[in-house]
């Protein structure tokens, strides 16, 4: 799959799992930060998307917070992150 298609069906997820209705996929920069600016996400919201993820895409985070907040950093972390996880 394709590094942006991936982006786009992050965002897709974002949407509907966080019921961010007023957004659509084009309105999320896949470089701004999720959290705190950015979207402004809350650690709610990371525990939502990571469930989402991890039925949608079958992925495990780790314990290590430091090792999450990387990978929550932005939908392209996000995206590298599926994207290294799908290929393990």
């Amino acid at each position: 799959m394709q590094t942006r298609e991936l982006e786009t069906e992050i965002k897709e997820l974002l949407i509907s799992s966080l019921a961010l209705e007023d957004l659509g996929p084009e309105d999320i920069d896949p470089a701004q930060p999720l959290f705190v600016e950015g979207l402004g996400l809350d650690s709610i919201d990371a525990l939502e998307l990571g469930l989402a993820l991890q039925k949608r895409y079958g992925v495990t985070m780790s314990a290590d917070a430091q090792e999450v907040r990387q990978h929550f950093a932005s939908v392209q972390a996000l995206a590298k992150f599926v994207a290294a996880q799908r290929t393990l």
